[in-house]
């Protein structure tokens, strides 16, 4: 723990924030920029001694829990809480269990306004957490599946369509060494991961493909790239894939694009029509 460094980036920031910015009164007694320290205190839920202290180079090593507190109050991105858990000297996740699969409510938003664009949201383990209407029409509609079973490398990897492509998808090379990567990556974050232990060795007992991946080491990430699908309705789909990391939390939006007007945007339009009908045929 670095507790000079601490405290000089708890000062830098807590100076930086306006108290508009956290729904506090700004008042006309202010001597000094940004918030005062209780009002931090405050706003992470802990004493002000203890917060003071970590100021002055002089607390006592911070909890996981209170440096969580500390980067709300003090609107932290990423990169900051990163830095802040490594200069208390504290690690930003637990070892052994995977972060909440909670969707913040303005990425669910986001999903609805995207009416015209398949959406995903998967975490870390390419497990999806949610999705928007157009991609339950592209891909399945997960609600159909057991909540256990609604991950792309099982759904890829274990469970295949007749032709042998899941999904319609063409490139499966591409896509899947991304899904892999992102999975090697989740090991390093979470390494005593029940959870995450027994989805790899599902996925090495039943799929020699993932296991041939899985042993090779490869750590490829592809953030755009194209894609190609041959829905079984309404045929070849030419699509941009773009990955999108939500902020504060192990969590990407997966969008697949179209230009409008393009023979791929048109059938994504005749896509969410068949859905759209499907949906009024009484069960």
């Amino acid at each position: 723990m670095d507790k000079h460094a601490l405290a000089a980036f708890l000062r830098n920031r807590r100076e930086q924030i306006r108290p508009e910015d956290v729904g506090l009164p700004r008042g006309s007694r202010r001597r000094t920029p940004g918030l005062r320290r209780e009002e931090v205190a405050q706003l992470a839920h802990i004493s002000t001694d203890h917060y003071s202290r970590l100021e002055q180079a002089r607390g006592r090593h911070p909890s996981r829990q209170v440096l969580q507190g500390i980067s709300r109050a003090l609107r932290l991105s990423d990169q900051e809480r990163a830095h802040l858990f490594s200069l208390a000297g504290e690690l930003e996740h637990d070892r052994d269990r995977l972060p909440s699969r909670e969707v913040a409510p303005s990425t669910t938003a986001l999903l609805e306004r995207l009416a015209d664009t398949p959406a995903l949201v998967v975490d870390n383990t390419c497990q999806i957490i949610a999705w928007n209407p157009l991609a339950a029409d592209l891909f399945e509609d997960f609600s159909d599946v057991r909540a256990s079973d609604r991950n792309i490398l099982r759904r890829i990897f274990l469970r295949t369509d007749g032709d042998g492509d899941a999904y319609g998808i063409t490139d499966r090379g591409r896509l899947l060494t991304s899904a892999v990567s992102y999975l090697r990556v989740a090991t390093t974050q979470y390494p005593d991961s029940a959870e995450l232990r027994s989805l790899i060795a599902e996925l090495l007992s039943g799929s020699t493909e993932f296991a041939e991946l899985w042993n090779s080491q490869q750590l490829q990430i592809d953030h755009h790239a194209q894609q190609v699908f041959h829905h079984p309705q309404v045929g070849r789909i030419e699509l941009d894939f773009d990955i999108l990391s939500v902020p504060d939390r192990d969590q990407q939006v997966v969008l697949f694009t179209a230009e409008p007007g393009s023979s791929a945007y048109q059938n994504l339009q005749l896509l969410k029509v068949i859905g759209t009908q499907l949906m009024d045929v009484p069960a």
